[in-house]
């Protein structure tokens, strides 16, 4: 491991969105419970706050941690997941597979996945979050759907958007392994 980086420098970023929202160091303060004299030191870079603090300004100022760490990098970078460091989800089961392809960064908003469903397997979820909505793609094979009381059949190149706050399972009736991409919305309609 190379202990020699230094920790990122969060005092610039807070600067900056401290004045964007047009607040005094005192006004911040206030919000987070933060000292203005403690502030002071982060944003000059005299000092690097704590995680407990880094999660205190990022909820005053209306941010992520991962906005306050990542500062002034440009966010129109182009970065790659390669293949080791892609989580794969397997059911104890064995029916079926869940690649993780967003970033954690989104998971209280949305997730996307690619679904791998063994032949006759199935995968069974129970209601998530008010005004959560899947959307199953069909990759390769097909797949069939039961959101609620309703149940439907998508083949290959076809979505179904459904509601997920409600108990709903995905299954594979044929003989042959199918793949989907699956996106979660939380808690936002289709």
């Amino acid at each position: 491991m190379d202990y020699e980086k230094t920790p990122p420098a969060v005092g610039q970023t807070i600067n900056r969105l401290r004045k964007e929202k047009q607040l005094t160091l005192d006004q911040l303060a206030a919000v987070c419970g933060v000292s203005k004299s403690m502030l002071s030191q982060i944003e000059r870079d005299e000092t690097n706050p704590t995680l407990a603090t880094v999660w205190r300004l990022a909820e005053a100022l209306g941010e992520s941690i991962d906005d306050l760490i990542r500062g002034n990098e440009d966010l129109h970078r182009l970065t790659v997941s390669r293949g080791s460091s892609i989580p794969v989800l397997n059911d104890s089961s064995g029916h079926y597979s869940l690649t993780v392809l967003g970033p954690a960064s989104l998971v209280n908003d949305m997730e996307w996945y690619e679904l791998t469903i063994k032949a006759g397997g199935h995968m069974a979820s129970s209601p998530h979050s008010q005004r959560t909505t899947e959307h199953l793609t069909v990759l390769s094979g097909e797949l069939e759907i039961t959101a609620g009381d309703e149940t439907d059949v998508i083949k290959l190149g076809e979505t179904a958007r459904y509601a997920a706050d409600q108990p709903h399972e995905i299954r594979n009736p044929t003989a042959k392994d199918a793949r989907a991409l699956l996106v979660v919305l939380m808690g936002k309609q289709i």
